[in-house]
């Protein structure tokens, strides 16, 4: 809803319906976890696909919001193919960037092995949307489980091939979030994870 797809979650309008889960909602949460690790930085970059042109203009809103509540400078990087990836990663050189934040747009998902290995060639430390990026070797990740979600998707389509109208269908949001984190990659960052943000993490890898 908040990239405007839908006019509300309970009444979407028009022939459509689905399944979504709280992510742009996700990115000041992200920043602020990301500077607890991280309290020298005052550059933290971002990258979002500015090819998903409805949530990247909301990203932006949000981004100019948390660097005026955090007191850091947020670059903007961009990325809507693989090319583009290694050219953000370059600019996050130029920008000085002491850590990164991976939009959770979907595009990050299927590049999620790249962006790792990236993020450990450059040794910055990287908050990641999905546990999925947390597993391939990335550092943290703060976001929905896409299990759930594929599992609600799947609810649905069984729904309305048994015969449910997609207009009685609110859109389903999946609400439940976890702090997911990779003690390996910490270590091999040289990072020491404070007990409070230790006590919060929901699933550790190691």
């Amino acid at each position: 809803m908040k990239v405007g797809l839908v006019s509300s979650l309970a009444s979407p309008g028009g022939n459509i319906t689905g399944v979504t889960n709280v992510n742009v909602e996700l990115i000041t949460k992200c920043f602020e976890l990301m500077r607890s690790l991280m309290p020298p930085a005052t550059t933290i970059a971002i990258l979002v696909n500015q090819g998903n042109v409805p949530q990247a203009a909301t990203e932006r809103r949000t981004i100019q919001d948390v660097a005026r509540a955090l007191g850091i400078r947020i670059p903007i990087l961009e990325a809507s193919n693989p090319g583009e990836i290694e050219s953000a990663f370059t600019a996050l050189v130029r920008e000085r960037a002491g850590a990164l934040v991976v939009s959770g747009e979907v595009f990050f998902l299927t590049q999620r092995d790249r962006l790792v290995e990236l993020a450990a060639e450059h040794a910055i430390p990287t908050i990641y949307a999905y546990r999925e990026f947390v597993t391939a070797g990335g550092l943290m990740s703060y976001g929905g489980n896409l299990r759930d979600m594929y599992r609600q998707i799947g609810l649905y389509t069984g729904r309305i091939l048994k015969g449910e109208k997609t207009t009685n269908l609110p859109v389903e949001e999946v609400t439940k979030v976890e702090l997911v984190m990779n003690l390996k990659t910490a270590k091999t960052l040289g990072m020491e994870i404070p007990l409070s943000t230790l006590v919060r993490v929901d699933d550790v890898i190691e």
